[in-house]
């Protein structure tokens, strides 16, 4: 079998955990490719393999995905796996942790389980940017695709159609169109609600809404959303995940499900259910 290693995170704890990771994989005849930028940080003493790209990813037959960091980083995996569908093992060493549901203590007790496939997968479905094109666009966002006023404290216009029929006009700060998976991120602190990722929706959230009677809307996801944007200032800007770009305000944006999804596992014992019920202390009473 043969694994791949990506995190973001270069200080001495990282370099100590991953040592002692990879030496448990390499125990159980596990090959290890690792992210070029990471090994040149961390400085392994060992030479290993490297991956910059998802073609290298696909031309080593990588099998499984092993994410180190926080959901940030989970979600900056798909500028690597994009179609490929290796599923991504998301060992949380960041904070919240909705994606990345193995924590550093289970990734050493669970491996053995990981290695054999006795988890569960959960797909996710992923949202493509069809218009507007830019040279080194990478059209794809796990959690949401966002359109904001740039170099304005003024409101942006944004005119909405759902496969061709006019939705609504949105006057405020922006407009968010997330996955299920991005329903728990910028949408949820926006006031968007909570999908599970097994069901096949869009949320479209505004942002700052100058109408007090609009609000989220959920809608299925074999649906073409159509923005055209109005502003004072010439640009707006379309963020994809963390990714900022900026374009001129006479740009159309389109969007749809992309033709591929992204495949995470999680230990057979945990849900999403019970992933939120952790994570926001639901069935807690904070008030004692």
């Amino acid at each position: 079998m043969k694994a791949a290693i990506y995190t973001q995170k270069t200080d001495l704890d990282t370099f100590l955990y991953l040592s002692k990771f990879i030496s448990e994989l390499d125990k159980r005849k596990v090959e290890v490719c690792l992210h070029q930028g990471m090994a040149q940080a961390l400085q392994f003493s060992k030479n290993f393999d490297t991956f910059t790209c998802k073609e290298d990813l696909k031309n080593k037959e990588i099998e499984l995905f092993f994410t180190f960091g926080g959901d940030g980083t989970i979600v900056s995996s798909l500028l690597f796996i994009e179609d490929l569908e290796i599923p991504i093992v998301g060992v949380n060493t960041g904070r919240l942790g909705f994606l990345s549901s193995f924590t550093k203590e289970e990734a050493f007790n669970l491996l053995d389980d990981i290695l054999k496939g006795n988890t569960h997968i959960s797909n996710r479905s992923v949202i493509e940017v069809i218009s507007p094109k830019k040279e080194g666009l990478f059209p794809y966002a796990l959690n949401d695709v966002t359109i904001s006023r740039t170099e304005t404290t003024s409101m942006i216009t944004i005119d909405s159609y759902i496969d061709g029929e006019f939705l609504n006009v949105f006057w405020g700060d922006g407009l968010i169109i997330s996955t299920p998976t991005g329903s728990t991120a910028y949408s949820l602190s926006c006031g968007g609600p909570i999908i599970s990722p097994n069901n096949n929706n869009f949320a479209i959230t505004p942002i700052a809404p100058h109408n007090l009677n609009v609000r989220p809307l959920i809608v299925n996801d074999d649906v073409t959303v159509k923005l055209n944007i109005q502003s004072r200032a010439k640009q707006f800007s379309l963020s994809l995940d963390s990714r900022l770009i900026h374009f001129d305000i006479e740009e159309e944006v389109v969007l749809k499900k992309a033709s591929f999804q992204l495949l995470l596992l999680h230990p057979k014992d945990i849900s999403f259910y019970e992933t939120i019920r952790q994570k926001l202390l639901w069935g807690k009473d904070k008030r004692n």
